[in-house]
């Protein structure tokens, strides 16, 4: 059958506004007063048959850009990776596309066991006691951890880092406003948290001090003399990291972090033009039952069989709404599958393999653009992102590589207004050497243009 779904027919509608005892469709609105009513046809084009209609929003997806036909150097958050093709193979199964939260685990084991591996391979990376079956993404995540800070240490303050993803900080301060709890911002200098700012800033009000890494910029924050500064107060330290920077990188639980957070989309998950994605969350021991969300843990049946359930579900669901962990969060069970099947696929040596090509394809990006006379703004070690000076505004250089079939890095300007001409450029291991070499070719032809218009 090639429709997707069977349309209401005149005699079903007859037939069902009988049963619900009205003669029409009108009657169903009666509790609305007449003068509030909407009189008139609605401002939207007619309707249109369905071939004509798919062949309308076939054509308004054809102008969009994605990374399969264009290079894409844009990251802040969502990158362009290598996605194992089993990923979609095995989410595509209708068991685990159909499924929502499984709560009948009798029936529910290879969902379970799958969130039991996610939770499992997340603690491994990041180096934490316990991580929950997921979380919307990873700026809710760090969110929630401020949040989880604030309940746990009875502190209204979170010092959050400036190199922290500027949407992430949003979102942190959004949900803190609801808790009435004061998002302090830390400087950044040459790209890092500035700790002479941490430093003076640090109170016995501090709930956590919230850093990531490698930061916004790229950068690899110094997690342990951050950690020793927060520890120093009893505040939290909570880090919100890529995870797959952590197949390279020092784990973040072994540099004192209490809490771990941050997005599983580098993991089989495409950019999906934004979302969605799928956040984790792990943590020390001490904190297991102050989690929010769901985690799965393994136990055995009455036979002595292994076997997987939900445990410790602290969510408004299922106790009283004032004792919740949290009352705004669910997991992405789906998306935490694509995450574990990539993992699984990948390995501990394909993980750190494609974080090692990361760090040297940004490393050969930085030294072309430094070749050319461009600057490399920040020159700590870094991961896969770099902040260039091209001299000129980003958005019109982007303009220009977007019609070379290039996908440019981000605008800083746009969220650090002060960094006027500078972009983020994320070079991933699907980049390969001519790619990035055409980059600098076609900057580097372009801001001559503009300058010898300028002359």
């Amino acid at each position: 059958m090639k429709h997707r779904y069977l349309p209401m027919t005149d005699s079903d509608r007859e037939e069902m506004l009988k049963t619900i005892g009205i003669s029409s469709i009108d009657e169903l609105f009666d509790d609305i007063p007449e003068k509030v009513r909407f009189k008139g046809e609605l401002n939207i084009k007619k309707a249109k048959s369905e071939s004509s209609l798919l062949k309308e929003l076939s054509h308004l997806a054809s102008k969009n850009a994605n990374s399969q036909l264009y290079t894409s150097f844009l990251g802040a958050g969502v990158y362009d990776h290598y996605k194992p093709i089993i990923v979609d193979h095995v989410i595509s199964r209708s068991e685990f596309y159909t499924a929502y939260t499984p709560y009948q685990p009798e029936i529910s084991q290879g969902e379970l066991q799958a969130i039991f591996e996610f939770q499992t391979m997340i603690c491994e990376l990041t180096g934490m006691d316990l991580a929950n079956s997921s979380m919307y993404d990873g700026g809710t995540a760090l969110a929630e951890a401020g949040n989880l800070a604030a309940g746990h240490t009875r502190r209204k303050k979170l010092l959050i880092s400036e190199t922290v993803n500027p949407e992430s900080r949003d979102v942190v301060i959004a949900y803190a406003a609801g808790q009435s709890i004061d998002v302090v911002v830390i400087p950044e200098v040459d790209g890092m948290t500035d700790l002479n700012q941490l430093n003076s800033l640090m109170d016995e009000d501090t709930a956590a001090v919230l850093v990531q890494y490698p930061n916004f910029f790229g950068q690899i924050e110094d997690l342990q003399t951050i950690g020793e500064v927060a520890h120093r107060n009893n505040s939290l330290f909570v880090v919100s990291s890529n995870p797959l920077a952590l197949g390279i990188l020092t784990p973040p639980g072994q540099l004192g972090a209490d809490i771990t957070v941050g997005d599983a989309q580098p993991f089989g998950i495409s950019e999906q033009f934004g979302g969605p994605h799928c956040g984790y969350f792990a943590v020390t021991k001490k904190l297991m039952r102050k989690v929010p969300g769901r985690l799965v843990g393994e136990t055995t049946d009455d036979e002595g069989r292994r076997g997987y359930v939900l445990t410790l579900q602290a969510r408004e669901q299922h106790i009283r709404r004032d004792k919740a962990t949290s009352n705004i969060c669910s997991n992405q069970a789906l998306n935490a599958l694509a995450a574990s099947v990539a993992m699984t696929a990948l390995g501990k040596k394909g993980t750190k393999e494609i974080a090692y090509q990361n760090i040297v394809k940004t490393r050969y990006a930085k030294e072309a653009f430094e070749k050319e006379g461009f600057s490399i703004v920040f020159n700590g070690a870094h991961f896969n992102e770099i902040v260039v000076d091209l001299k000129h505004p980003v958005k019109e250089l982007n303009a220009e590589l977007f019609k070379k079939g290039i996908i440019g890095g981000y605008d800083l300007s746009l969220t650090y207004p002060a960094m006027t001409n500078r972009a983020l450029i994320a070079v991933t291991e699907q980049r390969t050497k001519e790619e990035i070499d055409v980059l600098v070719q076609e900057v580097k032809t372009h801001v001559q243009k503009l300058e010898a218009l300028h002359a």
